[in-house]
């Protein structure tokens, strides 16, 4: 064992809307201490190599992998994971698009493709179907084929695109 896995780290950070304080391994990942340390289980450890986008999570405002971050890097950070949109509402609008086009199959891309898309909605306007694909093309899925999802985000766009000009 590497003496970063040894050292232990104080880390403050803002996890849904919440501040946390906690002493963490030195070469803990984010995805882990989301996970292990406060029992947050909705972003998954997929691939660990930052390639499927499962763990994706908010970190200051940018959808990041958290198999790609270490918790170090969170001191006075603010994080949001799929389990605070949601209590939140935040994403209440995706989650219901993704519910009625059947965008969900499996579930186990679902939280960080939630994730994705509403860093890319939050940008406004209606983005184009191909900037949709271009958005979420870091999130593996290996159920739906796309295209189900695609609708889910263009429909919730165009409704949140709707709402603001009414």
């Amino acid at each position: 064992m590497t003496d970063a896995f040894r050292d232990r780290i104080d880390l403050t950070v803002t996890v849904n809307g919440e501040e946390v304080e906690a002493t963490v391994p030195a070469g803990r990942h984010l995805i882990d201490f989301l996970r292990l340390d406060l029992g947050l289980t909705g972003s998954h450890a997929g691939c660990e190599h930052g390639v499927c986008g499962a763990c994706t999570v908010v970190v200051d405002g940018q959808a990041v992998r958290g198999c790609l971050t270490l918790a170090a890097q969170l001191e006075g950070a603010e994080v949001w994971t799929v389990e605070g949109l949601t209590d939140t509402a935040a994403i209440a609008d995706l989650q219901e698009a993704f519910v009625a086009r059947n965008a969900l199959q499996c579930g186990y891309c679902t939280p960080g493709m939630l994730v994705s898309a509403k860093a890319l909605l939050e940008r406004g306007g209606v983005p184009s179907r191909e900037e949709i694909r271009e958005h979420i093309s870091g999130n593996y899925c290996r159920c739906t084929g796309y295209e189900a999802i695609v609708d889910a985000i263009e429909t919730t766009a165009k409704a949140r695109a709707e709402r603001t000009t009414a």
